[in-house]
């Protein structure tokens, strides 16, 4: 069950990844930016921020999962060095970026706050990571690194919960609202979870 999960967050990690390529290739009508007024469209500093966001955080999705796992850590630890830069560079880039542009969320201030706190708990969570493994942390380190990347797993969870919430409530404005919120907070609270369960794996003492 644990290897099809996963699995699982592999694939839909891949696939939004991938995600910001619809804007090359996809009529401007029909995504997201439809919803946007004509005056943040023609603000530069929105715009620059907005590809910033999404550019980056696909990275940072896109590479993310590959983090995870003892096997592939201690087999290829350059590797795993390599990307984790690359992935903290893109969670640096996007996460800013996305705390601007939350300011110009769709809906009121609780979409607005639940965006921003969003990115200041992933960018936060991503850069204290870099300090714990710089002393040396290495547990510390793998617990932040799991928060880290359920933030950016938000952006898998934002639209898998949004249909679901409009096809529930047939209210578009208020389903919006909501995942604002729902679209990470069930995320860190998984975990919080895996890491607490991580915890008493270590600490349990081995049978036989």
């Amino acid at each position: 069950m644990k290897k099809l999960l996963f699995v699982l967050i592999c694939v839909l990690a891949l696939l939004i990844g991938t995600y910001p390529i619809i804007y090359v290739f996809v009529d401007h009508k029909n995504t997201f930016l439809n919803s946007k007024s004509s005056e943040v469209l023609g603000n530069i500093v929105w715009k620059s921020a907005f590809w910033g966001h999404i550019s980056f955080g696909g990275l940072s999705l896109f590479i993310g999962w590959r983090q995870f796992g003892h096997k592939f850590r201690n087999k290829h630890w350059h590797l795993h060095r390599i990307i984790g830069k690359v992935y903290v560079l893109s969670v640096v880039i996007s996460s800013i970026a996305g705390i601007y542009i939350g300011f110009y969320a769709n809906g009121s201030a609780v979409s607005a706050t639940g965006f921003i706190v969003l990115g200041l708990i992933w960018l936060m969570s991503t850069l204290t990571a870099v300090v714990q493994i710089r002393k040396g942390h290495i547990l510390n380190h793998q617990r932040l690194m799991t928060y880290s990347f359920a933030c950016a797993f938000a952006a898998v969870t934002l639209r898998l919960w949004y249909p679901l919430l409009v096809k529930i409530t047939e209210d578009p404005s208020f389903s919006y609202l909501a995942v604002a919120w729902l679209c990470w907070v069930p995320n860190l609270i998984v975990a919080n979870f895996i890491n607490k369960k991580s915890s008493q794996n270590i600490t349990s003492p081995k049978n036989g």
